[in-house]
């Protein structure tokens, strides 16, 4: 059934706003929307067979069982201050999403949690349920409007991956100077389900650090978490990420790509092997463009093999364009910027098609950014 809920009124800048980190409106090739601007939540919902959206703070209201068995279930609410704030809201924001036995969305989910106003906390609790055999891909675009002052993003996300379901969590982020960032993500996945979390930082904040935990509780379940990160001068951004593969079989692998032009940029990563046959890889990379007097890259990719049966490997690296490589494309008719940007996407070996243009945009400001060795 089709539903439509809106109290939002969006203008064209706010549309830009999302369009910017890939949420797509008026999109056929959606199976839905869901925006919270502030505080105030606009969604839209075709008809898709076995996909169920509602805010959640109706999703609370409408099934009793779903706060005894899902909500704050897999984080504690009195963890820390963010997961406090949460728990704390007595009419909570963000999106509860459900998806029957068996049900394969084709399009994807999207999902834009976007601040207009200064001085104030965006706080949102989010729940995914997939049952077995599900298939759900998520897109999660969040950002603020241009020319605020100092805002928080806080978010608590909770995701349940039955067996042999498939979920793919892709986050698209674009603060600004002055914005705070607190994600607390934790998912569990069964035998044989399938976590795929993809992270965009398309313009950093001025302070964001995510604590993604995993539980690979399953036979046969894998995760993978793939990060890319901005950062700019002012920043400070500490991406982690813990995977606890307990299932027989399991596997997970980390891997954070960073470019820094003036940043502080932390990338740790830790997987936890405690099953027979499991297999963890994490891949932290990092390209110092132009650190400045403060900007810089840590790396610490973490293993902690508790099953002898345990299989775990792990690199980082951290470097520069090489000036050869930039010289060579110069020589093939290309632009320096341009050179860079393809050097920069290289780097990146991933593809994002979803959001359009504003990815490449991003890599050619910051190509010349690093050609005129500027922060």
């Amino acid at each position: 059934m089709n539903t439509n809920e809106t109290s939002a009124e969006l203008n064209p800048a706010d549309i830009q706003t999302l369009s910017n980190v890939g949420i797509l409106l008026n999109n056929e090739k959606r199976a839905g929307t869901y925006i919270l601007k502030n505080y105030q939540q606009h969604m839209t919902s075709r008809s898709s067979e076995g996909l169920e959206v509602l805010p959640i703070s109706t999703a609370l209201k409408k099934y009793d069982w779903l706060r005894e068995k899902y909500y704050f279930k897999l984080i504690k609410p009195d963890q820390d201050e963010i997961t406090a704030a949460c728990a704390e809201q007595k009419v909570p924001f963000g999106y509860y999403i459900h998806v029957d036995k068996g049900a394969k969305i084709t399009n994807a989910f999207q999902a834009g949690l976007f601040i207009t106003c200064s001085q104030m906390a965006q706080v949102v609790h989010n729940v995914v349920v997939l049952e077995e055999g599900a298939e759900l891909n998520l897109i999660t675009g969040c950002a603020i409007a241009a020319r605020i002052g100092s805002v928080q993003h806080y978010a608590v996300s909770e995701h349940f991956i039955g067996k042999n379901a498939s979920f793919t969590n892709t986050m698209v982020h674009s603060w600004g100077e002055k914005v705070k960032v607190r994600p607390r993500a934790r998912t569990i996945v069964d035998d044989g389900g399938v976590y795929t979390s993809n992270y965009i930082c398309m313009r950093p904040a001025q302070d964001m650090e995510s604590e993604p935990i995993t539980w690979l509780n399953g036979k046969d379940s894998k995760a993978k978490y793939e990060t890319i990160i901005f950062g700019s001068k002012g920043s400070y951004i500490k991406t982690g990420g813990e995977i606890f593969l307990n299932g027989e079989n399991s596997g997970a692998e980390l891997a954070h790509r960073a470019v820094c032009t003036g940043g502080k940029i932390e990338q740790e990563g830790l997987l936890i092997g405690n099953a027979y046959n499991c297999h963890a890889h994490v891949d932290c990379a990092g390209m110092l463009l132009d650190p400045g007097e403060e900007g810089y890259i840590l790396s610490i990719p973490g293993l902690k093999a508790l099953h002898p049966e345990a299989h775990m490997s792990h690199e980082a690296s951290i470097g520069k364009i090489a000036p050869e490589q930039v010289e060579y494309l110069m020589c093939r008719g290309m632009e320096e910027s341009e050179a860079i940007s393809m050097i920069i996407r290289g780097f990146f070996d991933a593809d994002f098609d979803y959001l359009g243009d504003e990815l490449d945009v991003r890599i050619v400001e910051i190509a010349k950014l690093a050609g005129h060795g500027e922060d």
